[in-house]
Parts: C-alpha cells; structure tokens; sequence
C-alpha cells in the first residue's frame, strides 16, 4: 500500500495520514526527516545531501527521490508507505514513478483532499482570533496572510500533480470538508481494497 496524499495547508492531511499509520501500520514518510536520516547515516546519498546542504545549495530531485529509494528498502516500509511532502512538482513524480518502476513496484493510491480555500483563510483566522483572545501567541503560519501565500505556493507548485495523477488514471478525491471522521471512512473505502496486498 504506497499512499500519496494531495491538497492544500489545511486540508488534514497530516490528521487524516496519522489515522491510516495507526490503521494498516505502514510508516508516514517525510523527505525532511528522511534527509536528516541519510545525513546522519553517511549513506551515500546522505553524503551527496551534506555536501550540497553544506555549500548552501537546494538538495536536487535526483538526490530526494535517492533518499526516497533507500527509505523504502527498510523493512518497516516493505508492506508500504505514506509519503508525506513529497512528490511536490510533476518532475519529481515522474522521477518518482520512474524509481518504483525500477524496483517493480507502483502507487496504490493518489487521493486529493478537496477543499474551499476560502473557508480555510476563514478557519485560520477564527483560529487566530481565538488564540488571541486567550493571551496565547498566534503562531506566524496561523496568520491568513502567511496562509494564503503558502496556499498560492502549492497551487503553483504542487496543484498540477492532480492533473498529471489525473490523466494517469491514478487519481481519487475525498471531500476534505467533511467532518474529519467522514473523510476518514472516504479514504479507508478507497484504501481498504489494498489492504490485501499488504499481506502479500
């Protein structure tokens, strides 16, 4: 079972992905943790990652998607995986899906979260509102400013890998509006005929 989850800050991808590790025990995997890891190590992809993040460079595709290759080697993640952060542009899920191919495996799902960006702005500023009203701190990304430019950022960085999974037949959307136990259901409806595989 090898999971993407699409949409936008806010959407619950991050609440829905830690329901559907405690559901089929399959490791969430962020490419910033998996970075640090192959750094720590001295793999050596970690090594090439280092050397780059050392002279003050963007750690390259080619780099990420070595880090992704080796992560998914481990053991834990033999009956499948969440990737989390990643791929965030089309060049890095045809690198992707050239990689899986490579070791004879492919994506069991690609499931966007669908949701009104606008209802999100206003959920973040009651958020804030209500942050403030408590004498707590509102935390620099819980600002609707800071939100809308990280929601312009992935539409036009990461939004196209909804039409590129799309066109690939890959694609299912969840109604991310929905009370979060709903979108739940939605994506175990999905997600449960992969569930055998993971046995297998």
């Amino acid at each position: 079972m090898r999971i993407i989850l699409l949409g936008p800050p806010g959407a619950g991808k991050g609440t829905q992905s830690e329901r559907i590790v405690k559901k089929y025990g399959i490791p969430q995997l962020s490419t910033g943790d998996m970075l640090r890891a192959a750094v720590a190590a001295g793999t050596p992809v970690g090594l090439q990652a280092k050397a780059v993040m050392e002279s003050g460079g963007l750690v390259s595709d080619e780099i990420v998607v070595g880090i992704v290759a080796d992560r998914i080697e481990q053991a834990d993640a033999k009956p499948g995986f969440i990737l989390d952060g990643f791929p965030r542009t089309v060049a890095q899920a045809e690198a992707l899906g050239k990689m899986l191919a490579g070791k004879g495996l492919e994506l069991s799902s690609v499931i966007e979260l669908k949701v009104d960006e606008d209802a999100l702005v206003g959920r973040i500023a009651n958020r804030a509102a209500e942050a403030a009203a408590r004498g707590e701190a509102v935390r620099k990304d819980d600002t609707p400013e800071v939100f809308k430019q990280r929601l312009e950022a992935y539409r036009a960085q990461t939004a196209p890998l909804s039409a590129y999974y799309d066109k690939l037949g890959m694609l299912k959307t969840v109604d991310g509006m929905k009370p979060i136990d709903s979108v739940t259901e939605d994506l175990t409806g999905i997600l449960e005929p992969h569930r055998e595989r993971i046995a297998s």
